[in-house]
């Protein structure tokens, strides 16, 4: 990171443990602003645990999480967070265009209601992941994909300067996958920091371009070139290199 250049997000000696064992311990890492960074390691390594602790989620036994050089809390409002499509309750009575926007309210106070504005921008958010003409059905009507493209949709409403995506790839479908790119290269076209936790080796470097490889601790972080090696992938995930290292091609 180049001297005067403020990371989007830096973390610093974090240790977060739950039930009194370490899940991340002494973590330091930056992420340079308008980088398109994957965070890759074994279950169980901390990945989600990571992206929840940047949020404000978790409470850390040690350490601190700063946006663009302030503490997370005061500037909240500059992520956008797309969680598990799996931790959330889908049979809730609501439509998509409802869903998505949801993430106009952070702009709007307490006392706003959300109206034409805002639900142009749910609107325009649908359409850049391909899902306007399910505005106005209910989301417990949508597969698995659909729904992980709502979630993004109602990140990209709030029109964010970081996006935070746990496993946006997980068991979607192939058309879905391809809309999900789609939007993490605009984002990146408008300059847009976005972290990612993954778990497909094979496209870690058509993806992205940096890499965090984390068990526990960090492993590695940088340039997917420089970083996303086999030494350094067996490191992270250990007896398991010589499958990772086929996946992980000539990179």
């Amino acid at each position: 990171m180049d001297a005067g250049h403020v990371p989007a997000v830096e973390v610093e000696d974090l240790t977060v443990a739950y039930t009194g064992s370490p899940v991340l311990w002494d973590l330091d890492l930056q992420v340079a602003s308008g980088t398109r960074t994957a965070i890759v390691g074994p279950n169980g390594a901390g990945k989600s645990t990571l992206i929840k602790a940047v949020m404000g989620l978790i409470e850390p036994v040690a350490g601190a999480v700063r946006i663009f050089g302030k503490p997370g809390l005061e500037v909240r409002g500059s992520i956008a967070y797309v969680p598990q499509r799996a931790t959330l309750e889908w049979d809730f009575p609501t439509d998509v265009l409802d869903v998505v926007t949801m993430g106009t309210y952070g702009r709007l106070g307490w006392f706003r209601r959300p109206g034409a504005p805002e639900s142009a921008t749910a609107e325009a958010a649908l359409e850049q992941v391909e899902m306007s003409s399910f505005a106005h059905r209910p989301i417990a009507q949508h597969s698995g994909g659909q729904q992980q493209r709502i979630l993004l949709a109602r990140a990209l409403a709030q029109d964010a300067e970081i996006y935070l995506l746990d496993e946006p790839f997980q068991g979607v479908d192939a058309p879905t996958e391809r809309a999900i790119v789609r939007v993490l290269d605009d984002l990146a076209t408008a300059g847009r920091t976005v972290v990612v936790v993954h778990h497909d080796l094979q496209t870690v470097a058509e993806y992205f371009n940096h890499v965090a490889l984390l068990n526990v601790r960090i492993i590695a972080a940088g340039p997917v070139a420089t970083t996303f090696t086999e030494d350094n992938l067996r490191l992270t995930f250990g007896g398991r290199v010589g499958v990772l290292a086929a996946r992980a091609g000539s990179v």
